[in-house]
């Protein structure tokens, strides 16, 4: 009882304005919640004051303070709006109608920061394609990155090769000039396709120039796997980047995907925590799930054959030697990750849609991978939830103090739509791998922490007005894997920037996200 009391003296202490604020009264007061500043300390129960788009009290309730709008929190925790650094919302966001911009899944989740350009898919137009998304109205705030696939197939297209002097000299300036922007650092996806094509040495040349700009390399890297360099050479590939080109490196969606390296997670956190000891930072983020999102392209088809792209794929389906290899490679490929039993078909409007590659295969009366090719040969979308991940992995890695919260949210997964209160009830309600606390640290400071966000993650005076009044009851995901598009339950108010975006449980239609882009060392960019 004395150390709460202590912690609650030191908390409102330090977070208390001046009583010139309580007196004018504040836009808006969140009065009587459970306070979880977002630091791992204890909560506090008090108020949260907000004037325009900047909290200005963090404190108990006084019976002097007062608002134009009172929200009664009693009952409720009162924490930072939820940071997802790995998240593909696309969909939304980048959509023609407004509604859909207010990117509803995540804001019914509390998030109120999403990453974008992740996997190495992110723009070098860093600032025209912020300026745009402001200027249409977007309901979260947005952080990006500038993608080395986005910078690889500008300059040398699908092609499997590597770039001459010239190629990279022009890759490096798109790389530059991205950061320069305000990206918050270098993305890349190398398992995917042309990313894949790609070696280390070329990687680093083009992390440089994130490093000299204060940037961070992120990464869904090499082989989660045992599709080519395995899970262990891919982390210390990932890790060789960061040291050589000298930044912070960052594991994203950190796994051990498939039956030959399922198990392996402590040996890939002994291999991250031995960097960080020698002084490299290495982090990561992590979603709650043991089926991974991706499509049949990536998971089963060798990448020689999809060098020049998806047609240059079909044109290989249609040559009885290439189709052969790629049948031999493709049912190793199906093998590591399960089996076709262990293939979600997710792609919408489909007639495969909701049902196993095993299923689709009986029907067909075909084996799996032709089913598979099949697929690939009629549509342009071919999305998979694929259950390949063991829960003893899922819950090493949770429990490391460098592991934040992400969702990899994209269309066809429930992820999308529940990471977030996923996490919540199962590994802190039910199964109790961590705790409130430590859900509410690793969603919000520890993130803003870790990617240099100006004033965000904590509830602090002169913070932005980023808050989660969350009605711990009734939060829960309400997605599944065949209905992966319900909106999650339990967020009672969310503001976004001092603005209400969730009202009772609704939402408000209001847009007030913004893009958070970096300022660049001011010798390190062109005037």
């Amino acid at each position: 009882m004395k150390k709460r009391l202590a912690c609650f003296v030191a908390a409102a202490s330090s977070l208390l304005v001046s009583a010139t604020h309580a007196r004018t009264g504040f836009d808006l007061l969140i009065r009587g919640g459970e306070i979880y500043s977002g630091d791992g300390h204890a909560p506090i129960r008090g108020s949260v004051g907000i004037k325009g788009d900047r909290i200005v009290y963090v404190g108990p309730d006084r019976p002097d303070l007062r608002g134009r709008r009172v929200i009664d929190a009693r009952g409720m925790a009162v924490l930072p709006g939820l940071i997802d650094v790995h998240s593909h919302p696309d969909t939304y966001i980048r959509a023609a109608s407004a509604s859909a911009r207010l990117n509803a899944p995540w804001l019914m989740q509390g998030v109120t920061t999403v990453f974008i350009g992740v996997d190495g898919y992110g723009t070098p137009d860093v600032g025209a394609d912020s300026r745009a998304l402001e200027r249409k109205g977007i309901g979260t705030n947005i952080v990006p990155y500038v993608g080395f696939g986005a910078v690889r197939h500008r300059v040398l297209g699908d092609a499997a090769r590597a770039p001459d002097a010239e190629e990279l000299g022009r890759m490096k300036q798109l790389v530059a000039k991205g950061m320069c922007e305000g990206a918050v650092g270098f993305s890349t996806g190398l398992f995917y396709a042309p990313q894949s094509f790609a070696k280390t040495e070329e990687v680093i040349a083009l992390a440089r120039e994130a490093a000299l700009r204060g940037g961070v390399y992120d990464t869904h890297q090499r082989d989660e796997s045992s599709y080519t360099i395995g899970l262990l050479g891919s982390v210390r590939e990932a890790i060789r980047i960061g040291r050589e080109a000298g930044l912070p490196v960052h594991f994203a969606h950190l796994k051990a995907l498939g039956v030959d390296v399922q198990g392996q997670a402590p040996s890939v956190i002994a291999e991250i925590e031995k960097a960080r000891a020698s002084g490299l930072q290495v982090t990561a983020d992590q979603y709650p799930w043991l089926a991974s999102g991706s499509d049949l392209e990536a998971s089963l088809i060798p990448r020689w054959a999809v060098d020049g792209g998806i047609a240059a794929m079909r044109k290989r389906f249609e040559d009885p030697a290439a189709l052969e290899r790629i049948r031999i490679e493709a049912r190793e490929n199906l093998r590591r990750r399960g089996g076709a039993g262990s293939i979600l078909l997710t792609s919408e409007g489909q007639p495969w849609s909701g049902k196993r590659l095993s299923e689709m295969a009986a029907l067909w009366r075909v084996e799996p991978v032709d089913a598979a090719i099949r697929i690939l040969s009629q549509s342009e979308h071919s999305a998979i939830a694929s259950f390949n991940m063991r829960e003893d992995d899922v819950e090493a890695i949770m429990k490391r103090p460098w592991v934040v919260t992400s969702s990899d949210g994209s269309d066809g997964h429930p992820r999308q739509f529940a990471t977030f209160p996923e996490l919540y009830r199962t590994y802190v309600v039910d199964r109790r791998v961590i705790s409130f606390g430590a859900f509410v640290r690793r969603s919000t400071g520890a993130s803003a922490e870790m990617f240099r966000l100006s004033d965000r993650g904590y509830l602090r005076p002169g913070y932005f007005a980023d808050v989660l009044v969350l009605d711990r009851a009734r939060y829960r995901p309400r997605a599944t894997y065949v209905a992966p598009r319900q909106l999650s339950e339990g967020v009672r108010t969310l503001i976004v920037n001092g603005k209400v975006a969730v009202d009772g449980y609704r939402m408000t239609g209001v847009a007030a996200g913004r893009a958070l882009l970096r300022t660049t060392p001011k010798d390190s960019c062109p005037a």
